[in-house]
């Protein structure tokens, strides 16, 4: 009998095995591979070419410049959207006329397409008769390049994708806060505590499993959401907004160096494994689970 439920739990998994397996451990094997291989082209097939790919990468501007951008960017949307989903959360969770339309409003722009929110704020970001523009020209301000200005390109586009996350990291907070029973602020609120120090030492620990669920897509999201650079910047100016992975869809794909464009997903995959488990075992400890 325990053999044949064991046999039944197996498959039971088997599909679900079976898609892993496909769609993640082979391509990232298959990944490996070709990154230890050179491109092959008409006429000639792939050679082993062992490290020389990863260490084209050291030699790399490039790479080097999308690595920096990359993770300025991480630090400019993860902390900002983070934050911003938290405090839409509490204002919605509250007694708020209206609530209802606020949420919807908050979580709208998680709804549209990456492409269409990125159109949007092309119109935002027009010189001269872009919604940003117009606004300045009321305090006599000059027009300005936005995304064609290396000092403000890499900010704007952090701006479009704080505007498209917060909202749907907004519903997990929610959530949450719609778990926490409401006798905790009524202890808080006998005991004399004020709004602020009941969110810090309350409020805030009971929300940290979600936060650290919110933390780690923030984190992927980071490096994987670059369809409003192909919109926007592509790259430019002067790579001052190219990331890794759109690096890596340019190598691949523009430049049709699957070898070179493997190896830059292998760096990719090797980083976000890295920050996720450093994630885990520092942020654990400070973990209280209900």
């Amino acid at each position: 009998m325990p053999r044949a439920n064991a046999v039944i739990a197996w498959l039971l998994l088997l599909p679900a095995v079976a898609l892993l397996a496909a769609f993640t451990h082979y391509p990232a094997l298959a990944t490996l591979w070709h990154s230890l291989h050179s491109t092959p082209k008409p006429g000639r097939e792939a050679r082993f070419v062992g490290l020389d790919q990863y260490r084209a990468l050291l030699d790399d501007p490039v790479f080097w410049t999308s690595l920096v951008n990359n993770a300025w960017y991480a630090a400019g949307t993860i902390v900002p959207s983070i934050a911003l989903a938290m405090a839409m959360a509490l204002l919605v969770h509250g007694r708020l006329r209206g609530r209802a339309l606020a949420r919807l409003a908050f979580f709208t722009p998680t709804m549209l397409p990456m492409i269409a929110v990125a159109n949007i704020w092309l119109f935002f970001y027009t010189p001269d008769y872009g919604l940003l523009d117009q606004i300045r020209s009321l305090w006599g301000g000059a027009a300005h390049n936005w995304l064609g200005s290396r000092e403000t390109a890499l900010g704007a586009v952090m701006a479009v994708a704080v505007w498209k996350e917060a909202g749907f990291f907004m519903i997990f907070y929610l959530a949450a806060l719609q778990q926490l029973s409401p006798e905790l602020r009524e202890a808080a609120a006998l005991e004399g505590c004020s709004r602020w120090t009941f969110f810090w030492r309350v409020t805030f620990p009971l929300l940290m499993p979600t936060t650290l669920f919110v933390l780690v897509n923030a984190v992927i999201n980071a490096f994987r959401l670059i369809d409003h650079i192909v919109v926007m910047t592509r790259g430019g100016p002067d790579n001052a907004t190219s990331l890794l992975l759109f690096y890596i869809y340019e190598t691949g794909f523009k430049f049709w160096d699957s070898g070179y464009a493997s190896a830059l997903t292998l760096v990719l995959l090797t980083l976000l494994a890295l920050i996720a488990l450093a994630q885990f075992v520092l942020l654990e400890r400070r973990t209280h689970y209900q």
